[in-house]
């Protein structure tokens, strides 16, 4: 397999989750702006005319995209890692209830964060309704380590990448929201995590 990513996108995601599942994959740097992967492949004609990150390409040259689907398809590869429960059962269900919420909820409130064409009002706003998901986010992961309890899933992954954002746009996630900044810096202290990231040149 080969996982297209930009460094510190939400495709760091599916590269720690592929460490922890202990599966064979190589990297392709991707220049997201540009449409091209690192050996000049025209990005956008090989996402299908998505052109973002991350996108897993499977041995039999499949491309598959979108984050939460590219994550349950890594959990399945390898059911003895634990990331994510049974297809078909209850669990599972929430766990794409969670990926669903950190997806529309939490991720997709940062956009205008990113966007150089938002004005001041609209950054302000962005940067309220996130406080909402966190106040949300905060109480319900009060009292328990990860997301579905005590195991660790794909849907931590996702979501600890995501809060990570909140340094580069002015959060300071451990002021407002102790409890997510220490779940943060538990999961990102993980050593696929941490693999992750000095593989993305994240770490100094």
């Amino acid at each position: 397999m080969k996982l297209y990513y930009a460094p510190g996108a939400c495709s760091l995601a599916s590269h720690l989750s592929l460490i922890e599942a202990g599966l064979p994959f190589s990297l392709d740097k991707t220049d997201v702006r540009n449409k091209k992967t690192s050996t000049g492949e025209d990005f956008f004609a090989l996402t299908g005319g998505k052109g973002y990150v991350p996108a897993l390409q499977l041995d039999d040259g499949t491309v598959l995209c979108e984050g939460v689907a590219i994550l349950q398809y890594i959990a399945d590869q390898a059911p003895a890692a634990g990331l994510a429960p049974a297809n078909g059962t209850l669990p599972r269900y929430q766990l794409q209830e969670w990926l669903n919420y950190i997806a529309t909820e939490v991720h997709k409130n940062y956009g205008p964060l990113f966007n150089p064409a938002a004005t001041p009002e609209m950054k302000e706003a962005a940067k309220a309704n996130l406080a909402k998901r966190f106040d949300w986010l905060a109480e319900k992961l009060t009292g328990h380590d990860f997301l579905m309890g005590t195991q660790f899933t794909v849907a931590d992954a996702y979501l600890a990448v995501v809060l990570g954002w909140t340094r580069v746009v002015g959060i300071n996630l451990a002021g407002t929201h102790p409890v997510l900044g220490a779940y943060q810096a538990r999961v990102m202290g993980r050593p696929a995590a941490q693999a992750a990231m000095k593989a993305e040149g994240l770490l100094g």
